[in-house]
């Protein structure tokens, strides 16, 4: 199988590409909630080379009946509903959500915004594993693609080649979860060295069966239901969301060269992942809320690990403390958006 590497080589971007990104780079440098609608509209019904490709793979029956049957158990949990079921969902949806997705695969692994000792990476990644997005490496490995080539040819999921596609069809159709081992080595040399982050990445599967066999001990079907069923579909679409609606409708702060805007909602429902326009312009950041309105669950909790001594070289910007020139995502090389080059400001 040929990897992403060789095929983007070997399948140049057409001009008409390459001629609508600087059209979008114009449209979004004086963006507003309006713009975002209009250049999505615009670009909607347009296949990139990357869909079609994904598309010719053909549908992942394993992702596919896995998503169905999820979707059926959270339908289910509503006629099984308990405050005690509904609780103990809440609460397994932070920590799978903001303790595994927010602070651990995506600021800590993915872009190193944090140091934390080891037995804490693992156990914030096991957290993560909770979410039943996959394991640590693919992920990370996604997510730095993702950054590499946002919202252009390459991206795994910008919503120009639709929302639909943005948001979940992306893991439906072709690879984009399922990478060689020539991609592994060069988006994620750090943690494909590691034999825990590998391991958990084997068996990422298996902390909701644990989890699972253990609410059902306690609480019944319900708690079965609620606690893994209901939580893993409402934490997935949540941070498809991050994927889907914020490059579609939100603000900007920064003129980045791709849609990320800055979400509310997403923000809330993804406990700081929202403000996603204010991550691309700085990815390294692991503080993505940057004015005080800015809610960001996950960056609070980061800041308690400094606090007790569980997190070190934390690196963190405010609008107060910008630098100059804000770097644009696309001149960051793969590399950078793994290990940032500053060893941190707090």
């Amino acid at each position: 199988m040929a990897s992403v590497t060789e095929v983007l080589h070997r399948i140049p971007c057409t001009l008409a590409i390459v001629a609508e990104a600087h059209r979008y780079e114009a449209m979004w440098g004086e963006s507003s909630m309006s713009n975002n609608n209009a250049v999505v509209q615009a670009s909607g019904s347009r296949t990139t080379l990357r869909k079609e490709r994904a598309l010719s793979d053909g549908f992942n029956w394993v992702t596919g009946i896995a998503m169905i049957l999820f979707h059926l158990g959270a339908v289910a949990a509503l006629f099984f509903f308990t405050w005690k079921a509904f609780f103990v969902a809440c609460f397994l949806w932070w920590v799978s959500g903001s303790l595994g997705i927010g602070m651990s695969y995506h600021r800590l692994l993915t872009h190193r915004g944090y140091k934390t000792p080891k037995w804490i990476e693992y156990f914030l990644t096991w957290c993560a594993t909770l979410a039943l997005e996959g394991g640590p490496i693919f992920w990370v490995a996604t997510h730095r693609i993702h950054h590499q080539f946002s919202d252009e040819e390459g991206d795994p999921h910008s919503p120009i080649d639709g929302k639909w596609w943005a948001h979940m069809g992306w893991i439906l159709t072709g690879q984009s979860m399922h990478h060689d081992t020539t991609t592994l080595a060069k988006y994620v040399p750090d943690l494909t060295k590691d034999k825990v982050h590998v391991w958990l990445t084997k068996y990422h599967w298996t902390g909701n069966v644990i989890v699972g066999v253990i609410l059902f001990a306690i609480g019944g079907l319900p708690w079965l239901l609620w606690g893994v069923f209901a939580r893993v579909v409402v934490g997935l679409h949540a941070t498809w969301a991050v994927n889907s609606v914020t490059h579609v409708w939100g603000s900007r702060r920064f003129a980045t060269k791709d849609l990320s805007t800055n979400n509310w909602w997403v923000a809330l429902l993804t406990f700081g992942e929202g403000w996603h326009n204010n991550h691309h312009a700085h990815p390294v950041s692991a503080r993505h809320g940057m004015a005080w309105y800015e809610i960001d669950m996950n960056w609070y909790a980061i800041w308690m690990l400094k606090k007790l001594g569980l997190a070190r070289h934390v690196y963190k910007l405010t609008l107060d403390n910008l630098p100059p020139k804000p770097p644009l995502v696309r001149d960051v090389e793969a590399a950078s958006l793994a290990i940032p080059v500053a060893a941190g400001n707090d």
